[in-house]
């Protein structure tokens, strides 16, 4: 019996019923009014319009941001008087990280107690860049007596910030922490199905003290503002986060401007589990890695190679445990599996799992909850004995939805893994040290965990290899991407110049 929506969810109370741009330190329509809707992923139902940018709106967001730059304070505070303003953003996130959870849930389908870590999150990526800037040290090169050479680091200018739909409040402070620390100025164009916790970033700088100008949004769609934010000649940085076709289209529409690219892309990562694994963590830690953000995660472990000898134990215990998670309304506190965050992505997952059907053995879910006729529900669905070939297994399918393969040696289990035109995370369980370190060194991922699931260090580089990315952020990294480095070299004593046309 299906429970009535109205009685069994609850709606966040002062949902706007519309969103506009921020540009300039002001909230404007689109330039020709024009507008799009925005879904409640539970009903597909219509809850408020979003002005719907296109190139005259970046345009004008891009001026506001290039005059931040050129002539406002930001590019020239001192990292301690940035880093502060940082801090004053990661305590307002804080103070209000239920309400960000609920927007967030809300919006995007998202479990509402994973919307509230997202939005914790959030506030720390802030915490580490403001910490960061104020520690940072640039290099120096010394030749006693001779030259000293040391290196200058600038902010470049406006960054483009495209962001994705999965948790995209934390995605977008991910961006918007380096690129504002570092003392550039930013034009973001969040995702189109999730542009209501973007729409807090404004009062929340405004209120941490960040100078008018240095943060501008515009909505709107991929085709329309994203393509003219990645044209327009004045933004000499792209970072972006989404799925690899959209990533080479980026890369071709940059290519006549030289811009800076920054790009975490698509994802099919192998979960390896060799016969000597503790099983009972590697059960919890891959239910976990593919089923977690409603499996829509970049980094989902959503390949599980697993060694014979262990093989049917492995499957039949993780079927049995994926049948046991709760999927719900994103707003119980119970549910670990929301809804899928728009009917179109929901009508791909669905695709994949009616292929997986004719692909591998079904073991576990394919196809809705029980009491779930409307919405984009989907049971967290496990495939076995799925061939390499598949295109389960080789195509990115972001959703609740995981292929489990056999193998039997190390060299079998590695050229699966390395099988498929992505290469952004690898996940390897095993208690013989020596394979563990020799694996992580032959996969072909950006990024592995040995006896873990997903848990990153913010020092670390993030990024793939292959179809998954061009290019790291993270630490570091990040300040590289948002700075230019400058070399400059002093001769210290008498010049050291050859010299041409002598009397």
């Amino acid at each position: 019996m299906t429970t009535p929506l109205s009685t069994a969810r609850r709606i966040p109370a002062d949902l706007p019923e519309r969103i506009q741009h921020y540009i300039g330190g002001r909230f404007v329509d689109s330039v020709d009014g024009d507008t799009f809707d925005v879904l409640d992923p539970v009903t597909n139902e219509t809850y408020l319009q979003a002005a719907a940018g296109k190139k005259a709106d970046i345009d004008l967001a891009v001026a506001a941001a290039r005059k931040a730059f050129t002539e406002g304070p930001w590019p020239r505070m001192l990292a301690r008087e940035r880093s502060r303003v940082l801090h004053r953003i990661a305590d307002i996130v804080e103070s209000r990280d239920e309400r960000l959870a609920e927007l967030e849930s809300f919006d995007s389908g998202l479990p509402i107690t994973q919307a509230l870590g997202q939005a914790r999150r959030a506030a720390e990526n802030f915490r580490f860049f403001a910490d960061l800037i104020v520690a940072q040290t640039d290099d120096a090169f010394k030749v006693p007596g001779r030259q000293l050479n040391y290196v200058n680091r600038k902010p470049i200018g406006v960054a483009g910030l495209i962001t994705p739909w999965n948790t995209p409040f934390m995605l977008e402070s991910w961006k918007l922490g380096p690129a504002l620390a570092t003392g550039n100025t930013v034009v973001l164009k969040p995702a189109e199905f999730t542009p209501l916790s973007a729409s807090l970033w404004a009062g929340i700088f405004e209120e941490a003290g960040l100078p008018e100008g240095v943060f501008n949004l515009v909505n709107g769609l991929g085709e329309d503002a994203g393509d003219a934010l990645v044209k327009h000649p004045e933004v000499p940085l792209i970072s972006f986060t989404g799925e690899s076709s959209t990533g080479q289209l980026i890369f071709a529409n940059s290519a006549p401007f030289l811009k800076g690219l920054s790009m975490e892309l698509g994802g099919k990562s192998p979960a390896i589990v060799f016969a000597d694994a503790d099983l009972d963590a590697a059960i919890d830690a891959t239910i976990f890695g593919v089923f977690s953000l409603n499996g829509e995660r970049c980094t989902a472990g959503s390949r599980i190679l697993v060694q014979r000898e262990v093989y049917d134990e492995f499957v039949e215990r993780y079927a049995a445990q994926a049948d046991r998670v709760k999927v719900g309304f994103p707003d119980d506190p119970d549910t670990e599996v929301g809804a899928l965050v728009h009917p179109e992505h929901y009508a791909k997952v669905m695709s994949y799992v009616e292929l997986g059907k004719t692909e591998g053995r079904l073991v576990a879910g394919g196809g809705r909850p029980e009491g779930f006729d409307e919405g984009n529900f989907v049971r967290p669905t496990v495939f076995a004995d799925v061939a390499p070939d598949a295109r389960i297994f080789q195509e990115e399918i972001f959703g609740p939805v995981v292929a489990i393969t056999p193998f039997d040696t190390d060299d079998e289990a590695l050229a699966l893994a390395n099988n498929t035109k992505y290469g952004l995370a690898a996940y390897v369980w095993t208690n013989d040290l020596t394979r563990a370190h020799l694996f992580a060194q032959n996969v072909e991922a950006g990024m592995v965990w040995l006896n873990s699931n997903n848990v990153r260090d913010l020092r670390t580089p993030f990024g793939g290899v292959k179809a998954s990315g061009l290019g790291h952020e993270g630490g570091y990294r990040s300040i590289d991407f948002y700075t230019d480095q400058q070399a400059v070299h002093i001769t210290l004593g008498p010049a050291h110049n050859p010299t041409f046309g002598k009397a």
